[in-house]
């Protein structure tokens, strides 16, 4: 589907120099955006999907950012509007490292408080940072978006993966805060919740038999890759959701059914 209402529009995507965030970028390229690439530390893979992001049709730039970091995110937020003269779409996917490995997860008594504060500054710290520092700019036109990235864990956490399950479900609220909000501004809110995405550094360690039962649970019979939550996002940032805001879109192959 093309949404020919992206062409020419600048986009940020927080996380973005591989697997989801990856993917997300090169998406919006395709439809003629304008992405900056964020990453944290692999500069030639953020070079690498800004290349692809050219390729495919989009103007592209790597900028490197903490986003759990106030200042950084602010910087980057305006490095992103002197490079592409404006900002028109949030994606905010980065999140604190995780392995989604249910053999190996952490049960509820071995985790200490520090463990969820870190996945709440990764997830809403950093969509905390960025949406204030990207707002003016959003709602200079009022037609501006944020799309955060959520899980499907939030609705039925088929593994108890506790602090980031519940880093997720304070997002989603975090979200719906914010589109209530912001409607009266022009800017929507939305969150798209993936199931397990394969392949991806996160899901490196997911055994084989854990990834078949989750397919065996799930009407469509596979799991999500990067590209499957890619297109729901470019689609909530377009106009074609134009009168959609503060919801959350399940992308997991119908595993989870709201």
């Amino acid at each position: 589907m093309t949404f020919s209402d992206l062409r020419g529009k600048a986009v940020l995507v927080t996380g973005a120099s591989r697997g989801i965030g990856a993917a997300i970028a090169r998406a919006f390229a395709a439809q003629g955006a304008s992405v900056a690439v964020n990453y944290l530390r692999n500069e030639a893979a953020a070079q690498d999907v800004a290349r692809e992001c050219q390729q495919a049709g989009g103007d592209a730039v790597a900028l490197q950012a903490d986003v759990t970091r106030p200042e950084e995110g602010a910087s980057l937020v305006a490095r992103t509007v002197d490079a592409f003269g404006r900002l028109d779409v949030l994606v905010n996917n980065a999140f604190a490292p995780y392995a989604f490995d249910p053999e190996r997860r952490a049960t509820f008594g071995d985790l200490a408080w520090p463990d969820y504060l870190r996945q709440f500054e990764g997830s809403v710290g950093a969509a905390f940072h960025l949406c204030q520092a990207a707002l003016p700019h959003l709602r200079v036109r009022a037609q501006g978006a944020i799309v955060n990235i959520a899980t499907d864990l939030v609705e039925d956490p088929v593994v108890p993966y506790h602090d980031y399950g519940t880093a997720k479900s304070a997002l989603v609220g975090f979200s719906r805060q914010l589109a209530s909000e912001l409607g009266p501004q022009g800017v929507r809110v939305n969150c798209v919740a993936p199931g397990l995405v394969h392949p991806t550094a996160g899901s490196a360690g997911t055994r084989a038999s854990f990834r078949e039962s989750i397919m065996a649970a799930t009407p469509l019979r596979r799991l999500a890759r990067p590209e499957d939550i890619a297109g729901p996002v470019v689609f909530l940032a377009s106009q074609a959701s134009g009168f959609v805001t503060g919801q959350v879109l399940l992308v997991d192959g119908g595993r989870v059914m709201r």
